[in-house]
């Protein structure tokens, strides 16, 4: 069973490794997926990053003049469990609006955002509460709003005590890629693309994860 507090006193506590890791793996096909994730927004659009660690690679890529969109942000915010990552991303990317919170609940209005992107933090969810979270995920964002998300292929709650070699356990809980399809069907979501990344930091040897690019119905 993942704890939420556990994830975040993870992070807390890997927060200086986990941002040096995760900015010298970020794949090619994430640069990729964002692109066409902005190429559909509107001028001026407003971005959610849930669970945005220290700030790479979404809001990062939403705040930079030269990010080769169309799309320039009038709000970039990121929401994360830990006040370490958020500390960190408040240095890499300053121009964008941070809080501290759960994607299950998310503190804004309805119809806030134009697109939300929820990169590698799903998956510390409880698998359970996954549905909740992209309901969440749909509530904030205005019809025809954009969501890019990833998930893992199968289902599998587990952990690794020395994550990264810190000697601090993280704990993970993937609904799978199946049930995930379902569960934005069910909130709303149409599918627009779907491919899969390659994550370094994870514990197998040239891991992938999907992910998905969703668009919420008008």
């Amino acid at each position: 069973m993942v704890d939420r507090d556990d994830v975040r006193r993870a992070y807390d506590e890997i927060t200086a490794t986990y941002a040096t890791e995760r900015a010298a793996t970020q794949d090619e096909a994430e640069t990729a997926a964002l692109e066409s994730l902005f190429d559909a927004l509107p001028s001026g659009c407003r971005l959610l990053d849930a669970g945005c660690g220290q700030g790479t690679p979404a809001l990062e890529y939403a705040v930079a003049p030269s990010n080769g969109t169309e799309c320039e942000p009038a709000l970039a915010v990121g929401l994360d469990l830990s006040r370490g990552q958020l500390e960190t991303a408040t240095g890499l990317v300053p121009d964008a609006a941070l809080c501290q919170g759960e994607m299950t609940r998310l503190p804004f209005a309805a119809d806030t955002f134009d697109a939300v992107t929820a990169l590698y933090s799903l998956i510390h969810v409880p698998a359970d509460d996954h549905p909740a979270a992209i309901e969440s995920f749909a509530r904030v964002l205005r019809p025809g709003g954009r969501l890019l998300l990833t998930e893992g292929w199968a289902e599998w709650t587990g952990s690794n005590p020395d994550w990264l070699e810190t000697g601090t356990e993280m704990r993970w809980s993937i609904a799978g890629a199946a049930a995930t399809r379902d569960q934005l069907e069910s909130a709303g979501f149409e599918l627009v693309d779907e491919g899969e990344f390659r994550d370094a930091l994870a514990d197998e040897e040239d891991a992938r994860f999907p992910f998905f690019h969703a668009r919420l119905a008008e």
